[in-house]
């Protein structure tokens, strides 16, 4: 499986410099970041869809990949009904640039594929034609790929894959008990864990809130589990935010000087300024984390 791996990534290197030989020289690659959280309800695709536009507006061409095979949102949240989806991607009938649809705020989505329950259930050929069309995604600054809630192994795969995985909660006990429970599946279950883990602290009242529930959840990380999981920001609990929603628009559209996403703002400056790790690998990387775990 190692041999395997190696030379697909060895093979998406060489199609990335036939494909995109600017970007290879001047050392640009797409940055993978996956949102996910332990529980459902705590903002986890509202988060992904507004540091989506967040990156957009600092100038970065950004995928928001909905990556949730049974309930897609990021569509919903948008008030788009995309005509085709992941579906049809794994099922050969579209490829992805035919599915990514463009949306008013700069940035692309690419729907989840509902109703389609496992990406370790693909054949051999729709598994080399899923490669090959998430390949095509590559000349993108940014992928922000907003998972499913829980710990399922679809949720797993595309964490391992990431560059950066960014766990949401909020200050409830039963979202922190599942936020540690999701760090502690990955501290275990990805094997050679090389990606930054950041921690959002969602819907707080006050920055002592969020310290306080961020220095618990760093600390037992930590301690328990001897992982370093970088504290990313929060964001406030704001009415605007519940507005957007029934309007089914970004709230950094709504307001875009608005608490919450003042926040958001924050937080992808700090992801800015948090170097992607040399020793990841990008699209190789990804390729090798989802398909060399279901293939093992």
């Amino acid at each position: 499986m190692k041999d395997q791996a190696e030379k697909l990534r060895e093979m998406m290197r060489e199609k990335n410099a036939r494909e995109h030989p600017v970007r290879q020289r001047d050392g640009n690659r797409t940055r993978i970041i996956t949102v996910t959280s332990g529980k459902g309800g705590v903002g986890k695709t509202n988060i992904s869809v507004n540091m989506a536009i967040a990156y957009a507006r600092a100038g970065k061409k950004v995928v928001v990949m909905d990556a949730d095979l049974g309930l897609a949102n990021v569509n919903v949240m948008l008030n788009m009904i995309p005509k085709f989806n992941l579906y049809h991607v794994i099922r050969k009938q579209k490829t992805m640039q035919e599915i990514m649809v463009e949306t008013e705020y700069g940035i692309s989505i690419v729907a989840g594929a509902s109703g389609f329950s496992k990406i370790a259930n693909l054949t051999e050929e729709e598994r080399q034609n899923f490669i090959n069309e998430l390949e095509t995604l590559s000349n993108a600054d940014i992928i922000i790929i907003d998972t499913s809630a829980g710990v399922s192994s679809n949720v797993m795969d595309f964490i391992a894959a990431a560059d950066d995985a960014v766990i949401v909660t909020t200050p409830e006990p039963t979202a922190i008990t599942d936020a540690y429970g999701i760090i502690k599946i990955i501290a275990t279950e990805i094997d050679n864990l090389n990606m930054g883990l950041k921690l959002v602290v969602n819907r707080v009242k006050t920055v002592a809130e969020a310290k306080k529930v961020a220095d618990r959840m760093t600390s037992i990380a930590g301690q328990f589990l001897n992982l370093k999981v970088e504290y990313l920001g929060f964001i406030y609990d704001d009415y605007v935010v519940s507005q957007a929603v029934l309007k089914q628009k970004p709230f950094m559209v709504i307001d875009p000087k608005c608490k919450a996403s003042l926040c958001v703002q924050h937080i992808v400056g700090r992801m800015e300024k948090s170097e992607v790790r040399e020793t990841s690998g990008g699209f190789g990387k990804m390729l090798k984390r989802i398909f060399g775990r279901i293939n093992g």
